[in-house]
């Protein structure tokens, strides 16, 4: 097995390619190890000392590291833990937990919310997965979207620029009762 790296925006962060199919469907997001409990992957790459962060997209492995600690120091052992677990046959997530996509919305705004979606999906999601994250609907109300980042795009230091120059704008020109684009925590 060949494991491919890419450098994201985000400098903490490393996405990591195995060539092969990571979530069937959707994402998952963990931000700390206590959060991997259901998924093998994750808790093995959390073994290695420094990692903070995985994030499992459809064919890739983002990985942030914590502030401190060198690229060059523990890339070899997060390279060694995604093989280690692709060798071991276990699966990525365990039962149906982890998949994550856009919150449900009810209401008056429905209509709006749908559009906001598609939008996401067809022409915000594809760029963001290049870079190794993922952005997904967390609420509408009075105008505003609220978004939240995950993978290589929680704690970028162009994520900001993202959501207002790019994200922000483009919602406001295809859906004019957005005004403004909020990023949340998870």
């Amino acid at each position: 097995m060949f494991i491919q790296t890419e450098s994201t925006p985000n400098p903490a962060t490393l996405k990591f390619l195995p060539g092969q199919a990571v979530m069937p469907a959707g994402t998952a997001d963990f931000p700390s190890a206590d959060a991997a409990g259901n998924s093998p992957l994750a808790s093995r790459v959390f073994g290695v000392e420094g990692v903070t962060g995985v994030f499992l997209g459809p064919d890739f492995v983002t990985v942030t590291k914590g502030a401190d600690i060198e690229w060059a120091h523990i890339k070899p052992a997060v390279l060694g833990a995604i093989m280690e677990h692709y060798q071991s046959g276990l699966p990525v997530i365990e039962g149906d937990g982890g998949a994550v996509g856009h919150a449900e919305h009810d209401g008056p705004d429905a209509h709006i919310v749908s559009q906001i979606k598609e939008l996401l999906d067809t022409r915000v999601r594809p760029a963001v997965a290049q870079d190794g994250g993922d952005i997904t609907f967390h609420g509408f109300e009075r105008g505003v979207v609220y978004l939240h980042m995950q993978g290589a795009c929680a704690g970028c230091p162009s994520s900001t620029m993202t959501l207002k120059m790019g994200i922000e704008n483009l919602l406001r020109h295809y859906i004019p009762e957005v005004t403004e684009v909020r990023p949340v925590a998870a």
